[in-house]
């Protein structure tokens, strides 16, 4: 694991794209699903990544990278959290936690998991939030392996038609 770097953008956009359109096809509604993960969205999302490289919007804003072989595999984002019921300086928020779904099942998930963790202890975190699809049995399966549960916040995104999220959460202390 390691912080990303400008040259790294490229890879995660892709993945990002690939990940969503392999994972979610059965959670995000069709045309929303196609339109986060078309040609154009791609170009978006490097535009996107390119900024949280260069330009985070405090130091306690990362990108991560795994790697194998060279090839970037997966990546997580994480922040402060900025939900109003959560103290920013002790609550971390995972914002992205995306492996490439040709190189699943190989540890780079929880390594990046792992990462992001100890990140966020070190910026004096004592516990982290994370927002996902209700649906989204792999993601809630994985974090609930890794200690989370949900805290009971759930919101709606609009996809077009709503969708649901709940909040997991875990502490780090």
């Amino acid at each position: 694991m390691r912080p990303a770097y400008p040259s790294d953008v490229d890879a995660v956009a892709e993945i990002q794209v690939r990940a969503w359109r392999e994972g979610y096809g059965d959670i995000v509604p069709a045309p929303a699903l196609a339109e986060m993960t078309g040609a154009e969205a791609l170009g978006l999302w490097r535009e996107r990544w390119a900024e949280a490289v260069a330009a985070p919007p405090s130091p306690r804003h990362r990108l991560l990278v795994a790697i194998d072989d060279g090839v970037i595999t997966g990546f997580a984002a994480h922040a402060p959290a900025d939900d109003p019921d959560q103290d920013s300086e002790t609550t971390g928020e995972l914002l992205s936690l995306l492996v490439d779904p040709d190189r699943r099942r190989a540890g780079h998930g929880s390594r990046l998991l792992a990462a992001t963790i100890d990140h966020l202890r070190d910026d004096g975190c004592a516990t982290v939030i994370a927002w996902v699809f209700a649906a989204d049995d792999v993601l809630r399966g994985f974090l609930s392996s890794s200690g989370w549960a949900p805290d009971g916040a759930h919101s709606k995104v609009d996809m077009g038609e709503p969708v649901s999220m709940v909040r997991l959460h875990t502490g780090i202390a």
